[in-house]
């Protein structure tokens, strides 16, 4: 693998992009970048707080800003939040400079895995019929990832290799 572009998984709250980009960056030697946590520490609020003092938008904007930032690194994984594909310009650098990874999960597993989240503030007050529909509409736009991982009948260790092979083969 000689390729200087970054690594960025995408996804679905709950899907694992920060345990398995962690994972990947330990086995190919890389720096691993967290969005959501450089948004936590560069804000001083955990991301439920973001959202309830400053609300979305205030979020949006300094997660747009930190991980445009992020994607000018070289040779780095990098862990989106769950909305930050959603954004044009991040989409946009994505789709044309780097590698991206969607992991993908069935819907139900992934309900199971958020609803109830006290740090996923969107889905907070959510109903199932509301998880869905949002798990629905990013979808359509994950879609656009330069490679899809079906994660439901994989292992973290299976994911991982699966990820590393296509990485290695680009």
């Amino acid at each position: 693998m000689n390729s200087i572009k970054n690594l960025v998984f995408l996804g679905m709250m709950g899907s694992g992009k920060s345990s398995i980009g962690n994972l990947v960056s330990k086995k190919l030697k890389l720096p691993f970048i967290d969005i959501d946590n450089l948004i936590v520490n560069e804000v001083g609020m955990d991301i439920t707080e973001i959202f309830e003092k400053k609300g979305q938008d205030y979020f949006r904007n300094i997660e747009e800003k930190i991980t445009l930032k992020s994607l000018k690194e070289i040779k780095n994984i990098i862990s989106l939040g769950g909305g930050g594909f959603i954004n044009n310009k991040i989409r946009e650098e994505i789709l044309t400079n780097h590698f991206s990874f969607w992991l993908n999960w069935d819907e139900s597993i992934l309900i199971k895995r958020i609803k109830g989240s006290k740090k996923r503030p969107l889905v907070l007050k959510s109903t199932q019929q509301g998880m869905r529909r949002l798990i629905k509409d990013r979808s359509k736009i994950y879609a656009h990832a330069q490679f899809k991982i079906n994660c439901n009948k994989l292992t973290k260790t299976e994911i991982v290799k699966k990820i590393i092979k296509i990485y290695e083969l680009n």
